[in-house]
């Protein structure tokens, strides 16, 4: 029989719902974008820049396009680089991205115990819709927005605020789930608990993490067993 981490289940008391990033926090994702990148930009004979992810942290789809527009003087409009990005991303996204380990039993947990949950994404739509349809995650998540829908991308807190008001619930009642500083900062400043999720590739920013969160988890089974 399963047993529960009673330390760390004290996360969800006084909270109604969970809202969660999609890329690094509920899916192993984050890795196939440097790759993109260089591919990308290999069109152009442009060597893609090691920070450039830390770069564009927590922008939304459309401000990460316009960024690289700027920077590296894309001829293509914002809407043709994000197609692009798009038709190089589909097939990884449909084949080689596996949830975080023991993702699917919290969600599970959490639907039993009656949580509203939502997804908060800086991705585009077109690549949420299919990697939710790949992991069945539609169930979970009556609501899923884009930071393309909010006024501003993350560290703001708009796309935060936008998912719980869709979700009818008020900010200090929502828990959030992020692996990046600029996502942890949105949540916080939505005025949410938030609990950041490790991933490999934001091992920099390990320190700062913890630091900003009030709550930090490896793996969500973490929170379901001793």
């Amino acid at each position: 029989m399963q047993k529960t981490n009673t330390k760390k289940l004290k996360m969800l008391e006084n909270i109604d719902a969970l809202i969660f990033d999609l890329d690094g926090t509920l899916v192993d994702s984050m890795w196939i974008w440097r790759d993109i990148d260089v591919e990308y930009l290999k069109r152009y004979n442009i060597t893609t820049p090691a920070n450039i992810q830390l770069e564009v942290e927590g922008m939304s789809f459309t401000e990460t396009a316009l960024f690289f527009k700027e920077k590296f003087a894309i001829p293509d409009d914002a809407e043709t680089i994000k197609s692009d990005w798009n038709k190089l991303a589909v097939k990884k996204y449909m084949t080689e991205v596996p949830m975080k380990p023991g993702a699917v039993d919290f969600l599970e947990f959490a639907l039993l115990k009656g949580f509203k949950m939502g997804i908060a994404t800086s991705n585009s739509i077109e690549l949420v819709n299919q990697i939710t349809n790949v992991h069945g995650l539609d169930k979970y998540f009556p609501v899923i927005k884009t930071s393309c829908e909010a006024k501003k991308g993350k560290p703001a807190p708009d796309i935060y605020l936008l998912v719980a008001e869709t979700l009818k619930v008020k900010p200090e009642r929502c828990l959030v789930f992020e692996d990046i500083v600029p996502g942890i900062i949105a949540g916080k400043s939505a005025g949410m608990k938030v609990c950041a999720v490790d991933d490999i590739n934001s091992q920099a920013t390990l320190a700062e993490k913890k630091r900003l969160a009030d709550y930090y988890i490896y793996h969500y089974d973490e929170i379901l067993r001793d």
